[in-house]
């Protein structure tokens, strides 16, 4: 690919900050190169990753402003940002499910192979979950 076909994207100013969406950081098993992901489930497809859970952030912060920035360039809306602790002053952040043990034998292998905890694999399922329904909302 030569330099004439690579198309320059302008930075945006994004109209809610990095601080405004939810984000999901995660660690990543030793077979896909260790370190950490970040995902944001309001924002399909926006990610990064990192050695470190602080290195993580912070090539998401850049990943976050890219996203904007190519998004706004194609000529479409940026989502809201839908987690707003504001606007729920009720939730504290936990809850306790009961699931079929075969569902929870299944997240545990899951969460096994992929080399994160069993927490850690239900929310990021829970946060991908919403942002797919906010998507297409």
């Amino acid at each position: 690919m030569s330099q004439d076909s690579i198309k320059k994207i302008q930075r945006v100013k994004p109209p809610y900050s990095f601080e405004a969406y939810a984000h999901v950081v995660s660690p990543l098993a030793e077979e896909e190169g260790g370190g950490f992901l970040i995902t944001f489930p309001d924002l399909p497809g926006c990610m990064s990753d990192g050695e470190s859970e602080e290195g993580a952030v912070a090539n998401g912060r850049d990943a976050f402003e890219s996203w904007i920035s190519a998004r706004v360039d194609a000529g479409k809306a940026i989502p809201e940002p839908a987690y707003r602790p504001e606007a729920v002053p009720s939730a504290s952040g936990r809850f306790v499910t009961r699931l079929p043990k075969s569902i929870h034998a299944k997240l545990a292998e899951r969460a096994k192979a992929e080399g994160v905890s069993l927490n850690a694999l239900v929310l990021a399922y829970i946060a991908e979950g919403l942002g797919r329904k906010d998507a297409h909302v």
